[in-house]
Formats: structure tokens, sequence, C-alpha cells
């Protein structure tokens, strides 16, 4: 699965959970939130201030 910035970061911990950790690298530590589950990719690097480009390029290279 090739992540997006709309895919929903439930989504992503569902599929690999392990991807959990490049989440709170960038400082976002309420993972098991059911609003956080809910954001896409996008959101949550706009409200922590992290770029997204990053963020999915380290997500998708390290997908299972």
């Amino acid at each position: 699965m090739k992540y997006t910035k709309e895919t929903l970061i439930g989504e992503v911990l569902d599929n690999d959970g392990s991807l959990g950790k490049y989440f709170m690298d960038m400082g976002m530590h309420c993972l098991g939130c059911p609003a956080a589950r809910g954001e896409s990719i996008e959101e949550a690097c706009q409200v922590h201030g992290v770029s997204c480009d990053d963020l999915l390029e380290k997500l998708n290279a390290n997908t299972k």
C-alpha cells in the first residue's frame, strides 16, 4: 500500500503498527486517541507543523 496525504492515521497503524514511531518522532504522542486515528496524514502534519512530504517518504520507504 502506498500512503498519501489523504490516508487516515488509523489506516496506517492498522496496516503496520511499527510505523507509529514516525508519528511519535513528529510529536504526535496521542496515537491511541480516536480523534487522532481519524485524522488524515496531511491534517496531522499541519497541526504538528511538520512536512507532510517528509513523513510520507518515511512511511512509504518503511512499509512492509
